[in-house]
Formats: structure tokens, sequence, C-alpha cells
């Protein structure tokens, strides 16, 4: 079973929400997250990962912008 963790989203939309993600061998979640929007792709944001504590493994997703 793969490990996962939950990460904040900071700015946006989704500015207060976490999403849930698989981490990668490496212990790492994904890079980019694309938060759906009401209307689905075409309200579609793109958050990009930020460590905030390296020596503790803390992440967050910052918003980067509209994926349109």
């Amino acid at each position: 079973m793969a490990s996962t963790a939950e990460i904040p989203l900071v700015g946006g939309t989704a500015d207060g929400q976490t999403v849930t993600v698989e981490l990668d061998p490496n212990g790492r979640p994904p890079l980019t997250h694309h938060h759906l929007g009401d209307g689905g792709l075409t309200e579609a944001e793109i958050y990009e990962l930020e460590t905030v504590a390296a020596a503790t493994g803390q992440w967050r997703y910052c918003w980067r912008g509209p994926a349109v």
C-alpha cells in the first residue's frame, strides 16, 4: 500500500483546504496539484509544491494561477 500525505492548499479559491496525495517511492508528493472548481476543468487552478520545513518533510501547495 502506498504512503499518503495531507497537504494544505494556500491561495486561490481553495485556500485553507487540504488534499490527500500519494507519495512517490522517495517519500515526496507530486510537484503540482490541479484543483478542480465547480465548473470542472474550465475552472481548474494550479498549485505548486513548496517545502515548509525540509527537516520534518512538511509541504504546502501554493496557488500559481488558473490552468487555462
